[in-house]
């Protein structure tokens, strides 16, 4: 198949994409009252919340309504842990995943059987915005296991009718020898990932111009439109933006289309708000400030009013495509202390939480966050006390190598460890500053 092959057929899945505004509308405000009434009857923390506003589910009378509902957070997840939001019985649950959160406890999401089938569906509507269709070979190189990516992708992929090559991150040799010899047409990983494919291809003399692949699927970390010409003008691939967390649903919340535009948020099933961060008042299309998303399908574990914490902004005008779906601009940073290496989620509590099981360090440390061949690297620089960096060379190595066991134990990511003596690192008067990143994102 060649990288000129053409989509398919438009998919009837995607007939939600298209529905006239006020349609939409209506939809979303069926949908919002069976979770909101759902989330009351069955989810403690909700029903307490909206008691306190003295608010009950019939109070709504449009979508409009939904800025009179209390936010729901990461701290709420954390808080409840592990089942707490839980508005379905265990019996129900089919599907656990789970996300970093800050202290090495993980956010803890679920899914009915219904649930799994919305979220195929969200990944295939994804997946044929793009132009992906069943004839396409998909190489899906984001990570299975209780990380989102892996398994929402492959479902969707599955749903549509493609042929799913389920390989999973990392082994960089073998996915590109995958890639040649299985003639996949497209592939999904992280956009920093596949820079790399791309550079250890040129490595072992693989022109990745010359194989079937023509669409990549790319999201999980911040990436930039010179990123995307990058991608494209090295490998001859078309790069497509994909957003989700894991919170909401995972992979394919929204989606770009072949215009390239920003990715179109599927908000039949995932509603979008842009609040101002400080004062949590509703901002209009087209200002910038914090993306709120709520869930109008999710029977497990409803989401009202989630804090994203994504600094981005609704677009005013419609896509060229002629979806009524409306588009997010691209994500750059956040208003939060919140990293996304590699597609994991890393906040430096998490690193000083690590540094607290090891005894010999102290309270002072420093996060650099650099991108090297494509992939991000993490050094963490630790202050330590005087008794330990005055020891022998055998010992700092070993507690050089217990602080990485624990750095990795606790954020489930390698990072370079660098002993520094005491009174090292700068020091600050107000709010101490712990990341250097480097990425130019």
């Amino acid at each position: 198949m060649s990288k000129n092959h053409q989509p398919g057929p438009f998919h009837a899945a995607s007939a939600m994409d298209f529905l006239p505004p006020a349609q939409l509308r209506q939809v979303q405000f069926t949908r919002l009252m069976a979770m909101v009434t759902r989330a009351y009857e069955r989810v403690a923390l909700f029903r307490n919340r909206l008691e306190e506003r003295r608010l009950k589910p019939a109070d709504l009378k449009s979508i409009d309504d939904i800025a009179k509902l209390p936010f729901t957070t990461k701290t709420d997840l954390r808080d409840t842990y592990p089942f707490g939001l839980f508005a379905s019985p265990l019996e129900e649950i089919v599907r656990f995943h789970a996300s970093s959160g800050t202290t090495g406890k993980p956010i803890v999401v679920a899914y009915t059987q219904e649930d799994v089938d919305d979220w195929s569906l969200a990944m295939l509507r994804s997946f044929a915005a793009c132009g992906v269709h069943s004839g396409d070979i998909i190489q899906n190189a984001y990570g299975y296991g209780l990380f989102t990516g892996g398994l929402g992708a492959h479902y969707g992929a599955e749903a549509l009718g493609a042929s799913v090559i389920p390989i999973s991150g990392g082994n960089t040799d073998r996915q590109i020898m995958i890639l040649k010899d299985f003639g996949a047409t497209v592939i999904c990983c992280t956009p920093s990932y596949f820079l790399h494919i791309i550079d250890r291809a040129g490595e072992l003399g693989v022109d990745i111009k010359k194989l079937p692949l023509r669409a990549g699927v790319f999201g999980a970390e911040p990436w930039t439109e010179n990123m995307r010409r990058r991608i494209e003008a090295e490998s001859g691939v078309k790069a497509y933006d994909i957003y989700g967390l894991s919170e909401i649903v995972g992979p394919g919340v929204a989606m770009e289309c072949l215009c390239q535009s920003g990715p179109h948020i599927f908000e039949d099933m995932f509603y979008p708000e842009i609040i101002d961060p400080k004062t949590e008042q509703p901002l209009p299309d087209g200002e910038e400030g914090e993306l709120v998303l709520t869930t109008l399908c999710k029977r497990a574990m409803p989401m009202i009013r989630y804090r994203t914490r994504d600094i981005t902004s609704l677009a005013a005008d419609q896509c060229p495509c002629g979806r009524t779906i409306r588009r997010i601009c691209r994500i750059g940073r956040r208003s939060d202390d919140m990293l996304i290496i590699r597609g994991v989620n890393l906040y430096p509590s998490q690193i000083e939480a690590a540094l607290l099981k090891v005894e010999g360090t102290l309270p002072h440390y420093a996060i650099i966050v650099d991108r090297a061949q494509g992939l991000d690297t993490v050094e963490v620089q630790v202050e330590v006390t005087s008794e330990s960096f005055s020891d022998t060379v055998g010992a700092m190595e070993q507690l050089q190598q217990k602080i990485s066991h624990s750095i990795e134990t606790v954020t489930g990511l390698h990072a370079e460890v660098r002993l520094v003596a005491p009174r090292t690192l700068q020091r600050s008067e107000g709010k101490a500053k712990r990341v250097q990143d480097k990425r130019k994102l």
